[in-house]
């Protein structure tokens, strides 16, 4: 059963347990979908124990008042991170497509004796978890979802993708294998037929998705992981890991060193307080916008091949800030 589908069952449960009756008509509006298909639903309901009942006269379905989804016990710890977790991370502008999140918090907040909930709501208030800035993905809500259905379902789908840095956009067809999160955005990771290989996708920039027929697998062993080997973020680069080395000055260095940045970075502090950074990357151009958020704080020691793309950017950074130079 695909993740469409449950979410639809758990609808059609949501509508029927509020005691008033509804005949399929209704349901099929409420859920969107055909008369027939909701007459599926009905029925897997029925083989899942939901005691529906049915009126001949009305021609309605309901289920009983008395009958409620199976409880679950938290205790105070367990309901005040989830609580927190959900508000943070699924209200506006937070992290996308996590807004149920939010509402199952808040279900749970109106579910707990009025005592416990005051003292939760007092706790809330006391933590705050500050989420760096992120692509809202306005408008991406069902290319979310059908490349959720798409990957659970092992289907194949056919996306339009704007290009970060080009005019127009190119299509593909796509293996969709995993859904990833990272820093700001939302990312789709599978095979691409125009690039015959793994490839990630922005879903941000994905303007036209069509689900397809055909059906796909993932290789065996396939894990992110793998697929972005030693990368600093999420574009591992052909060729040979490097050893990066970066030192930083003592300004900094306690605070580059307080930091899990990489699974692979080794540091040592000098003499005078500064940091040797040391990290092994699957290609050095993404590390070198870390770099550069430094500014003359951080210089690189090794390998040649940063130091030459971070001193070019140096360069056109001096060319545009040049001296006396104001903006026109």
């Amino acid at each position: 059963m695909n993740l469409t589908r449950i979410n639809r069952l758990l609808k059609l449960l949501g509508t029927l347990q509020t005691g008033r009756g509804y005949n399929t008509e209704h349901l099929a509006q409420a859920c969107g979908v055909s008369r027939r298909t909701i007459f599926r639903d009905l029925e897997a309901l029925r083989e899942a124990g939901v005691p529906l009942v049915y009126s001949e006269q009305e021609q309605r379905y309901r289920i009983p008042g008395t009958y409620f989804l199976p409880p679950t016990n938290f205790t105070p710890e367990e309901a005040l991170a989830l609580i927190v977790l959900c508000h943070d991370l699924g209200g506006r502008e937070r992290l996308p497509f996590f807004a149920a999140a939010r509402n199952a918090a808040m279900k749970l907040e109106s579910s707990l004796p009025a005592r416990m909930r005051e003292r939760l709501l007092s706790a809330v208030e006391a933590v705050q978890i500050q989420m760096p800035p992120t692509n809202p993905l306005e408008e991406q809500q069902a290319v979310y979802d059908q490349l959720i259905e798409a990957i659970s379902g092992r289907h194949g789908v056919r996306i339009n993708y704007g290009l970060p840095t080009e005019e127009g956009e190119i299509c593909t067809r796509l293996s969709p294998y995993r859904l990833l999160f990272s820093r700001r955005s939302w990312y789709v990771i599978g095979r691409s037929s125009l690039h015959r290989s793994p490839r990630t996708f922005n879903v941000g920039r994905i303007t036209r998705l069509v689900m397809l027929e055909d059906k796909f697998e993932i290789p065996r062993g396939f894990s992110i992981e793998r697929y972005l080997r030693n990368a600093w973020h999420l574009i591992p680069e052909p060729g040979p890991d490097q050893e990066v080395v970066i030192r930083f000055d003592k300004s900094v260095a306690r605070n580059v060193a307080e930091v899990n940045w990489h699974k692979t970075q080794r540091m040592e502090f000098n003499d005078d307080g500064s940091l040797n950074f040391r990290v092994t990357v699957s290609g050095v151009r993404e590390i070198s916008w870390w770099v550069l958020g430094y500014g003359d704080r951080a210089e690189v020691l090794q390998p040649a091949e940063l130091r030459r793309i971070v001193a070019s950017h140096a360069a056109g950074m001096c060319r545009r800030y040049g001296q006396g130079d104001t903006p026109s």
